[in-house]
């Protein structure tokens, strides 16, 4: 399970990398500034908590426990909420796709706790 983790971080920061690429040099002329700056903003948060997914990761490697465990699958649900929803919002212009985002945005939220709260609360 700790290496599905750091490799769901490794993929997602792969293709937040991707992501970015194509919104610089596929996209500037396709999609309007406003759409493009919300297209950027789902790569940063993807590649950010990518980032975060490997770290969740190697902390399990450390010392794994089930709260881990739960802000990964938090980290990764955000991740397809948050991003996925603006990805998908700025590609077909469907508008009520953004009552999406900020439940991937509370995600993101509920995992940082989880994570922070773990490693305060700890007694060792």
């Amino acid at each position: 399970m700790i290496n599905l983790i750091i490799a769901f971080g490794a993929f997602n920061a792969f293709l937040a990398v991707g992501a970015g690429a194509f919104a610089a040099h596929g996209l500037k002329d396709v999609l309007s500034p406003e759409y493009l700056a919300v297209f950027k903003t789902a790569a940063d948060y993807q590649l950010i908590h990518g980032i975060g997914l490997v770290l969740i990761g190697a902390l399990c490697k450390h010392k794994t426990n089930r709260w881990l465990y739960t802000a990964a699958i938090f980290m990764f649900i955000g991740i397809i909420l948050f991003s996925g929803s603006l990805y998908a919002l700025t590609l077909s212009s469907i508008k009520m796709l953004g009552i999406i985002t900020p439940f991937g945005g509370v995600c993101f939220l509920i995992a940082w706790l989880i994570t922070g709260f773990n490693f305060l609360l700890r007694k060792e």
